[in-house]
Order: C-alpha cells, then sequence, then structure tokens
C-alpha cells in the first residue's frame, strides 16, 4: 500500500521530504509533482525500480527515463556540455524542458539511448522536486507519468494513490501541477533540435515555429 504525503508546494515539509528520500534510497518509486506535471521517481542506478517504472508505463527498453537533476553541476558530472551548451541550459534551467544531451561515463548504461549514449536530463522548476533531490543528493531516475490506457497526463494525487497504490511505494499531493509534457530538445548537434513541443518556450533557442 502506497503512502501518501501532503507536502506544501511552496513550503516543503523537511520532515516528509527526508522520509521520501528514505523511500528512494530503499528502493522505492515516488510519485511528485514538477513544473509540468506528476512523475515516478526511483534511485538513479536501482535495476528493480528502473524495470518497475516501465512496467507501469508500459515502456520498451528503446524509451529512456529522464535523469532529472537538482542543479547544473550534476547536468555537467553526467552529460557533456561545452561552454555554448552551459550557457543555453544555465538560461533556461529550471524549467519545463528535456535536453537530450550526450552522455558521461557516469550515467549507468540502462539510462542512456541504446544506440546513440545519450541521455535526458532535466531540472524541475518545482520546490517540492528540488528539495527531494537536494535531499537526495544525487539525481533520480524518472519518467511522466501518463498509465497506457489514459487519455492524458494524471494531475489528482487522490486519483493517482487509487491507480497506483500497489504499484508505487508514495504518493506525493503538490497540489494541481498542470498536466502538460516538457518540451524536448535535442543539444547533441551544432543547433538545438526540437523533438517534442511541449510547456517549455522554444524561443530562446532559435527554434523556427
Amino acid at each position: 500500500m502506497a503512502q501518501f504525503f501532503t507536502i506544501h508546494p511552496g513550503n516543503p515539509n523537511p520532515r516528509l521530504i527526508r522520509q521520501a528520500a528514505e523511500i528512494l534510497r530503499d528502493g522505492g518509486i515516488v510519485v511528485y509533482p514538477t513544473d509540468s506535471s506528476y512523475a515516478l521517481g526511483c534511485h538513479l542506478d536501482d535495476k528493480n525500480a528502473v524495470t518497475r517504472i516501465r512496467q507501469i508505463r508500459q515502456l520498451d527498453e528503446q524509451h529512456y527515463l529522464t535523469l532529472m537533476c537538482r542543479d547544473l553541476s550534476e547536468i555537467s558530472r553526467y552529460a557533456k556540455v561545452d561552454n555554448a551548451k552551459f550557457r543555453l541550459l544555465k538560461s533556461n534551467t529550471p524549467g519545463s524542458y528535456t535536453f537530450i544531451l550526450e552522455a558521461t561515463k557516469e550515467v549507468p548504461k540502462r539510462l542512456q539511448h541504446p544506440k546513440r549514449s545519450t541521455v535526458g536530463i532535466r531540472i524541475p522548476d518545482h520546490p517540492v522536486a528540488l528539495a527531494l533531490l537536494e535531499e537526495l543528493g544525487e539525481p533520480m531516475s524518472s519518467s511522466t507519468l501518463i498509465l497506457p490506457d489514459a487519455d492524458g497526463l494524471l494531475n489528482d494525487a487522490e486519483q493517482i494513490r487509487e491507480l497506483l497504490e500497489k504499484k508505487v511505494e508514495l504518493v506525493i499531493d503538490g497540489g494541481a501541477v498542470g498536466a502538460d509534457f516538457t518540451t524536448v530538445i535535442d543539444l547533441t548537434g551544432d543547433m538545438p533540435v526540437l523533438l517534442r513541443r511541449g510547456k517549455g518556450d522554444v524561443a530562446p533557442f532559435a527554434i523556427e515555429d
């Protein structure tokens, strides 16, 4: 049975954040709020938890999870970022973007694209998500919470608990967070390439509408 924490979206309770981080360290899956939607998260290199997230979403091995980071220093550890890309990231994070970057050796193979050695990386603009990442002290493996038979993204924590109470260890209710996908931008080449239009504005990346 999943635990259920109600955490204020603007002023997260440190005690509950510590408990949530401990659940992640113990191999649990946590549903948590981000600036675009609710997401599923687990410990960075927990093979079993990553497999369980794939099962919940019915994802195959070709669909890699996002590395949810707390700041730019973590991105630099897990992705190859030159000066130009660093400036782009600094100007647009935290925010509703997922950036595709070349992975460093720090990234577990199961989180990399199987053919390209790339990784999706994101810094969420939400106090609860950032507090959880700060307490954890490392990135989470994460995936947008959209269920296989659902018409769209779920935005009600109580409903999420009813649907996933036997499949996750914790649901964090951070209030209504919207139900949008992130904008996905490939930064592996010389110019940014839009892979998916979502909540994040594409204007800063000189991508034609």
